[in-house]
């Protein structure tokens, strides 16, 4: 694709109507400060002005909760494809929400913004030049820029570096609700212009937003990049400001732990409170976002959604935060989702059936899928073989499991159709990790559009990857422990969070139906408010007392730096009363069947040998140390962590 000199485009000034500028970057140029710094200088005035109203906020905070809102909400836009657009004041006013504060405060804050983008701007002298010749000419000039920002604020930035009469009308991807990069705000500028994309010439910065996409749609275009030294200047401000807002994280973080914690609905208090809670803001910033212009459903996965919900209902009651999005549990498996990708013959429900089934047989499989034995030939007796599997469905022996799997899918289907009403855009909210259920759904109703929201995205499968720009882990998205990132311990031991948020049901694994026609499963009724899932998890019973007494968002975050702190050490280095608050028994493999796996293999009066060996037979290899060598438990652990740090070194060297 060629790009235009000057040259060309003075030659042919005569054939343009309209040019269109991008505005930061472009028109208006940074001075080298990164956006964390902008923040970082804006929230600074914004704690001075709060002071004198005699409210306290520590600058750390402020910048914390803002970052927060503006992170969840490009990425609940980025999952939505781009649908709609981030507004400023919206992310203000999710801010305020976090930090308890008022409303009215959000036009005093966006002049706050303003104030500090005026000194971290300069006017483009040189393109002023060059537009105003255009406009002499009999062009029309308009300003157009994917920002957060309004059009009138843009307004105010322009008219104070170039003065008035540049610019002759000004389109924000905030106020159109469409962006640049995805052609919606050209669109809009096309039709209200009422011109044609041949007639218009387009100058900006960004290679996709600015040249590649405006010329798809036949739109001239003048690609100014920025340099590379201006990459760099800003890369290296936004690397300063983030250390020193890790040094205050760590900071903040330090101080003596907590005392030990043996009683379970204790530990749940003051562990996993702070973290359900802080993990509850994510999952209302995410929505809020995703709500904004779209017929959206957050749908709460059985089993562990019904426990989050929990949580999360009782956090926005708590705290008064609104959400006009509509929110149902949903019965959903990893099996019922994979029957609907066996109806489709997707590759996608082959991996999972292999990995779910290495070592079974295909009647084992048809077992699991059609909710029933089957009188089959001895070839079904044959060890798994995902690349027959479809093969073998097609066959008249299979045609009864087939038959199976299409009705309990059609059931599913109806389940679908009335928890979600019709919504567009559906989000799934689990706990995690590798997003199976996503991954098949996906597959088996294209049709539709999923995305999902867990606690933690991990490929701990080791399968595609390809199903992950739409499954967000909130709060943590690694593939292994890192020991520099707190929170990634949960990925050493992450039974403990499903055996947290999982209330005590069956897994779904089949669907009948009423006389009047509800659709119902096996695990019974599961809508909001007919379950407890608290009644048998004093760790989740704790945190919602947690809950009940938080006063904002602030204090949440504040309490989960500390909380996290407390978790790694019960994880990692565990004493007698963290083994007994974490214990959480047998675990259910399910995918539709009944075994289960211990978290911590009953102790065997065994050599010390054969001891050691069995250490890796335990899902919580730590507690199984501390458990059953406590003599011999500071080096024993010492080496499985040095163990982990060699492991995330020798992944990062060769990714």
């Amino acid at each position: 694709m060629l790009r235009p000199s000057l040259d060309d485009l003075y030659r042919n000034i005569g054939e343009i109507d309209l040019i269109s500028t991008d505005v930061f970057d472009t028109l208006l140029l940074r001075r080298g400060k990164s956006q964390r710094s902008r923040i970082a200088a804006g929230e600074a005035r914004f704690a001075r002005l709060l002071k004198e109203r005699g409210l306290l906020f520590e600058v750390g905070e402020l910048v914390k909760c803002r970052l927060l809102a503006q992170k969840f909400a490009y990425r609940a836009l980025n999952m939505g494809d781009g649908v709609g657009e981030v507004r400023l004041s919206d992310i203000i006013g999710w801010q305020l929400n976090l930090l308890g504060l008022p409303d009215d405060l959000v036009s005093e804050r966006i002049a706050i913004e303003l104030s500090v983008e005026k000194t971290a701007l300069r006017a483009n002298a040189w393109l002023a030049a060059l537009l105003r010749q255009f406009r002499q000419a009999g062009a029309r000039i308009v300003a157009v820029s994917d920002t957060a920002l309004s059009a009138a604020e843009l307004g105010e930035l322009i008219h104070h570096f170039h003065g008035p009469g540049l610019i002759d009308g000004i389109y924000s991807s905030a106020d159109a609700q469409a962006s640049k990069r995805y052609g919606g705000l050209f669109s809009a500028v096309l039709k209200n212009e009422s011109v044609a994309p041949s007639r218009v010439l387009h100058i900006g910065d960004d290679e996709t937003a600015d040249f590649r996409m405006p010329a798809s749609m036949g739109l001239r275009t003048l690609h100014l990049p920025k340099s590379q030294l201006e990459r760099y200047a800003s890369r290296l401000d936004g690397a300063r400001t983030e250390a020193f807002s890790k040094l205050g994280k760590q900071l903040r973080r330090g101080g003596r732990p907590p005392s030990a914690l043996s009683d379970k609905v204790l530990f749940g208090r003051d562990v996993f409170g702070p973290i359900v809670a802080e993990f509850c803001l994510y999952i209302w910033l995410y929505a809020a976002q995703a709500g904004l212009g779209h017929d959206t459903a957050l749908l709460f996965c059985a089993r562990g959604g019904i426990g989050i919900r929990e949580a999360f209902e009782s956090m926005l009651r708590t705290l008064g935060l609104p959400l006009d999005v509509k929110r149902e549990n949903i019965l959903i498996s990893r099996l019922v989702a994979a029957r609907s990708a066996v109806m489709v013959r997707s590759p996608a429900v082959l991996d999972e059936l292999g990995r779910e089934f290495q070592g079974g047989s295909f009647a084992d499989v048809a077992r699991a899928l059609g909710g029933r034995s089957y009188e089959l030939p001895d070839t079904w007796r044959h060890i798994f073989d995902p690349a027959r599997f479809f093969a073998l469905l097609e066959t008249d022996a299979g045609g009864a499991v087939l038959e199976d799997i299409r009705t309990q899918n059609e059931l599913f289907t109806r389940h679908l159709e009335q928890v979600s009403a019709g919504a567009q855009r559906i989000v799934l909210c689990d706990t995690g990790l590798y997003g199976s259920t996503q991954r098949l759904l996906a597959a088996g109703f294209p049709q539709q559009r999923f995305e999902t929201i867990q606690f933690a995205r991990c490929n701990y499968k080791g399968l595609s990857e390809d199903h992950f720009p739409r499954v967000a882990g909130l709060v943590v998205e690694q593939n292994l422990y890192d020991p520099f990132k707190t929170e990634t311990v949960i990925l050493r031991y992450w039974q403990i969070i499903e055996s947290l948020f999982e209330p005590a049901l069956p897994s779904v694994r089949h669907f009948s139906e009423t006389i009047d026609g509800a659709v119902i499963a096996n695990s019974g009724d599961i809508r909001f408010g007919a379950v407890n899932p608290a009644a048998e998890s004093p760790l989740l019973s704790g945190a919602l007392q947690y809950i009940e007494h938080v006063e904002s968002g602030a204090q949440v975050l504040r309490d989960a730096d500390r909380a996290w702190l407390r978790l790694k050490q019960a994880i990692i280095n565990p004493s007698p009363s963290d083994v007994i608050a974490l214990g959480v028994g047998a675990r259910s493999v399910d995918f539709g069947r009944s075994d289960v796996v211990q978290v911590l293999n009953h102790p065997q009066k065994v050599a010390l040998a054969a001891k050691l060996m069995s250490v890796k037979s335990h899902l919580w290899r730590e507690g199984a140390i501390a458990r059953d060598f406590p003599r011999f438990k500071p080096p024993l652990l010492a080496a499985l962590e040095m163990a982990h740090v060699l492991r995330g070194v020798s992944a990062r060297l060769y990714r």
